[in-house]
């Protein structure tokens, strides 16, 4: 059967699920051409790779022609980006915006990590920061809105983040404990939520919006 032939486009390929997804998309033969935005060129080469380096500020509906999925890996820290605003230009405002660029080429896919707990409503501010992030992109006139809820990602970051490294130490310890109901908030790795991006994207969804819980991402195989 002849392999229907997709392009796609990653928004923070050189993060620590986006630079996983950008091999996997790569090495698949249902894809043709893989663009990545970034801030500075990566290591990673390949045939079908095609690299932009620019600031988020900087891109454009036209970055967006010809694309069939566009994968939003955006994702930073309070600690990182230095203050609300900065956070809040990288965590919603670029997710929403390169998603109105991608509603406007006609892309047919739209799919973002989001984060356990994502919630408009809720006290807590990274929560409500996703939450808000979820409710706009849902909104757009996209064919399709995948969104993925992951817990605390493990692997190997390019960037020591003090905190995150002892809370994935701590979630190693505990993980058998997380059992039933609270098998959810296993730590999962980054590379199988790459992996379950690119399988959804493959997939003919059955909904508009569809909403992913690390559970869930777990088991896709």
């Amino acid at each position: 059967m002849k392999l229907e032939k997709r392009t796609a486009i990653i928004a923070g390929a050189s993060g620590l699920t986006g630079s996983q997804l950008v091999k996997f998309l790569c090495e698949n033969d249902n894809y043709e051409k893989v663009t990545i935005i970034v801030r500075k060129a990566i290591a990673y080469s390949h045939p079908k790779l095609v690299t932009k380096v620019k600031n988020l500020n900087q891109v454009t509906k036209d970055d967006f022609v010809g694309v069939d999925d566009f994968f939003c890996c955006l994702g930073s820290t309070m600690k990182k980006a230095g203050s609300k605003e900065a956070f809040e230009q990288v965590d919603l405002i670029a997710p929403i915006q390169m998603g109105k660029f991608a509603q406007t080429q006609g892309v047919k896919h739209m799919l973002v990590i989001s984060a356990m707990g994502a919630n408009p409503d809720s006290n807590v501010y990274y929560n409500r920061v996703k939450g808000t992030m979820e409710d706009k992109v849902s909104m757009l006139s996209l064919p399709h809105v995948s969104i993925f809820r992951p817990s605390l990602l493990t692997g190997n970051r390019e960037e020591f983040r003090l905190g995150e490294r002892f809370g994935e130490m701590a979630m190693n310890v505990l993980k058998p404990a997380f059992v039933g109901p609270l098998r959810k908030y296993r730590s999962i790795e980054a590379k199988q939520v790459a992996f379950a991006m690119m399988k959804i994207a493959l997939k003919k969804p059955s909904r508009t919006v569809a909403i992913y819980d690390s559970e869930t991402i777990a088991q896709i195989k």
